[in-house]
C-alpha cells in the first residue's frame, strides 16, 4: 500500500516537473500565439436545458472542439465564530492563536453547530433560487493532510442544505462594454462544511509549519453545473456570485484574503460526443486568474489530444507567473474519501411558517420564510433601479455595483448636487475611478469626499468655473489638504472671466498671433477653430467659457 502511494507521488512529481518545463519552453507563448480560438457557433440552449459550449478550431482544421466548464466555489461564511466551535474568526491573526480544543481535534470534544452559518447558507440558497431542504445531513469526508488534525472534514455529501438553483450573470459581447449578454448557470447544491488549516512551507529550512487558525471556519461550497465554456464566462459568474454574497452579508468574499476560492473542472470534446476526461484546477483566488487558467487548460487539452495523447483525470494548479497549469496529484475517487454519516451531529431541521411548531423559541430554530422576507435587493435588481432612477446606461450600473462603495458614493453626490446624474456618472467613472485605480485605492480610501465632489460639480453647473478649471480643482482635491473646492478656486483665481470685453481682447490677441490658423479657417477648414479655442483657454488658464469663446471667434472671423 505504502509502495503504491509512493510510486503515485513520484509519478505526479515527474509530470509536474515535465509540465513546468513545457510551460517555460513555450506553452505560455502558445496561449497567445498558438492555435487560434475560433468560435464556430454562438452558444445557445439545447433541449436538455444545458447550454452548448463554445467551439474551438484545432490545429489541423478537423472537427471543432467544445469546452465544458463547471465550478466549485468555497465561500467563507461571515461569522464571528467557527462552524462547530466558539473560536473567533479573524484574518491574519498570530498563528495558532484562534484554536479551540475541538479545532485541534482533541479526544472527547464535540461539535456545536453555529446558527449564524446555517442562516447564511439558507440566505445564499434563497438568493440563488435554490430549493431549501428542511432536513439536511452532515457527513465525514476522510483524507489525511497535516493541516486537517481530525483526519476528516465535516461536510454535507448526501443531503446538502440547498439544491437546484440558478445564477444569472452578464458579460460583454466581443469585449464591448455597451453590449451585454445575460446567461444562466445552474446551481447543483450549496453545502456547509469546515475549512482546513493552513500549511506554511519554509523552503529555506526545508520544513512545513502548520497554522490551525483557519481550521473549522465555516464554508459554503457552491457547486455549479458544467454550463459554461470559457474563462470569460466563469469569471463573470464568479464576480456576480461575489457581489450577491457581499450584498447579503453572508460572506465578505474577499478573494485576496482567501474568502472566496474557486476550483474549475475543465474538459473538451467534439460536438455530439460524450464529455471528455476532466481536470480540476484548484484554489484559484482571483477572477482574472480564473479566466486565464481555464482558457489555458482548454488549449492544453486540445493540443494534447490532437498530438495523440490523453488527458489525465488529475488535479492541477495555476501558476500565475508562468501563465500555465501544472499537475498536483491524481484525482481521488469518492471511495477514497470513505464518506460516512457524522455520528456526533443530528439531522439539521429547518422550518417555514407553516411547519413551525407552536410555542417555539425562535432563537432555537431557523425559519426559512423569516429569512426570505428579509432578503435585500440583489445586484440585478439594484442595477435596474439605478438605470430607471437616474437614467444612466446599463453598463454604467454594472461598474457602480462592481466597485465596492462606488454606488453609495455616486448616490451621495447626486443628492448633494444640482448636476444631472448622467453628467455626474461621467465625473465618477472617468475622473474619480480612473484616479483611484491609478493609485491602487479603494473608494473608501478616496481623499475626495462625496461632499467635496458635489460642491465642485455645483460650481461647474452654476457656470462659476469651466470644465478645465474644474479638473484643476479636482487635482488639488486629490492632495487631501482639506481645502474646499471654493477655497481652491479663489486661491488659484479659476473663476470664469465675466467681463466680455476682456475676453474679446484675449481672443483678438490670439488671432493676431496665429494668422496661419486664421487663414485656414477662412479657407473653410473649420476644425482649426478648436485649436484657437484651446489657445484662448491656455491663455486664460481655463477661465474662459468655451461656448462664449467660440461665439466671439466666429463673429470676428466672419468680419
Amino acid at each position: 500500500m505504502a509502495a503504491s502511494i509512493l510510486r503515485r507521488c513520484r509519478g505526479s512529481l515527474q509530470r509536474c516537473r515535465g509540465s513546468l518545463q513545457r510551460c517555460r519552453a513555450g506553452d505560455v507563448a502558445a496561449l497567445h500565439s498558438g492555435p487560434s480560438l475560433r468560435r464556430v457557433q454562438a452558444p445557445g440552449h439545447i433541449a436538455s436545458g444545458r447550454r452548448a459550449g463554445n467551439s474551438f478550431a484545432g490545429e489541423r482544421g478537423v472537427a471543432p472542439w467544445v469546452a465544458v466548464v463547471g465550478l466549485e466555489i468555497h465561500a467563507q461564511i461571515s461569522s464571528n465564530s467557527k462552524l462547530f466551535s466558539g473560536s473567533q474568526v479573524q484574518f491574519a491573526a498570530p498563528p495558532n492563536s484562534l484554536v479551540s480544543f475541538f479545532d485541534a481535534s482533541l479526544p472527547g470534544t464535540l461539535p456545536a453547530l453555529n446558527r449564524r452559518c446555517v442562516e447564511a447558507a439558507v440566505m445564499t440558497g434563497l438568493a440563488l433560487n435554490c430549493s431549501i431542504n428542511k432536513k439536511s445531513l452532515f457527513d465525514r469526508k476522510h483524507y489525511f493532510y497535516a493541516d486537517l488534525p481530525a483526519g476528516y472534514q465535516i461536510t454535507q455529501q448526501r443531503l446538502p442544505v440547498a439544491v437546484n438553483g440558478s445564477l444569472s450573470y452578464s458579460l460583454c459581447v466581443g469585449g464591448k462594454k455597451n453590449q451585454m449578454l445575460t446567461r444562466t448557470v445552474r446551481i447543483k447544491q450549496i453545502q456547509l462544511e469546515q475549512d482546513s488549516g493552513k500549511s506554511l512551507h519554509d523552503d529555506t529550512r526545508s520544513q512545513t509549519l502548520i497554522d490551525l487558525n483557519r481550521a473549522g471556519v465555516g464554508l459554503m461550497e457552491v457547486v455549479m453545473e458544467p454550463d459554461m465554456s470559457s474563462g470569460e464566462e466563469a469569471a463573470a459568474a464568479v464576480r456576480e456570485l461575489q457581489l450577491i454574497l457581499q450584498t447579503l452579508g453572508s460572506s465578505q468574499a474577499i478573494m485576496a484574503e482567501g474568502q472566496l476560492r474557486v476550483d474549475a473542472n475543465v474538459s473538451v470534446h467534439h460536438p455530439g460526443e460524450a464529455y471528455g476526461v476532466r481536470t480540476e484546477v484548484k484554489n484559484i483566488n482571483s477572477a482574472r486568474f480564473l479566466a486565464r487558467a481555464i482558457d489555458y487548460e482548454i488549449q492544453r487539452q486540445i493540443k494534447e489530444l490532437e498530438n495523440g495523447g490523453t488527458v489525465m483525470n488529475e488535479t492541477r494548479a495555476f501558476d500565475y507567473k508562468l501563465g500555465c497549469t501544472i499537475p498536483m496529484r491524481d484525482k481521488e475517487g469518492k471511495q477514497d474519501y470513505r464518506f460516512m454519516p457524522e455520528p456526533n451531529l443530528p439531522p439539521l431541521i429547518l422550518y417555514d411558517t407553516k411547519s413551525l411548531p407552536a410555542n417555539t423559541n425562535h432563537q432555537q430554530v431557523v425559519n426559512i420564510d423569516w429569512i426570505r422576507e428579509r432578503l435585500p435587493d440583489l445586484p440585478s435588481v439594484r442595477r435596474v433601479k439605478l438605470v430607471e432612477q437616474y437614467g444612466i446606461l446599463p453598463e454604467h450600473s454594472f461598474t457602480l455595483l462592481n466597485e465596492d462603495g462606488l454606488m453609495e458614493f455616486f448616490e451621495n453626490v447626486v443628492r448633494q448636487t444640482q448636476m444631472n446624474p448622467k453628467k455626474v456618472i461621467g465625473w465618477i467613472l472617468n475622473d474619480m475611478l480612473g484616479y483611484l485605480k491609478q493609485h491602487n485605492l479603494t473608494v473608501k480610501e478616496s481623499p475626495v469626499s462625496s461632499l467635496f465632489l458635489a460642491d465642485l460639480l455645483n460650481l461647474r453647473e452654476r457656470g462659476a468655473i469651466s470644465s478645465s478649471a474644474a479638473k484643476q480643482v479636482l487635482e488639488e482635491l486629490w492632495k487631501g489638504e482639506g481645502k474646499t473646492p471654493l477655497q481652491i478656486v479663489k486661491e488659484k483665481t479659476l473663476e470664469l472671466i465675466q467681463d466680455q470685453q476682456e475676453l474679446e481682447q484675449i481672443c483678438q490677441a490670439v488671432m493676431e498671433g496665429h494668422q496661419e490658423e486664421v487663414m485656414e479657417i477662412k479657407k473653410g477648414n473649420r476644425k482649426v477653430l478648436n485649436k484657437l479655442i484651446g489657445l484662448v483657454q491656455r491663455t486664460t488658464r481655463g477661465r474662459a467659457d468655451p461656448v462664449l469663446v467660440k461665439q466671439i471667434l466666429e463673429k470676428r472671423l466672419s468680419q
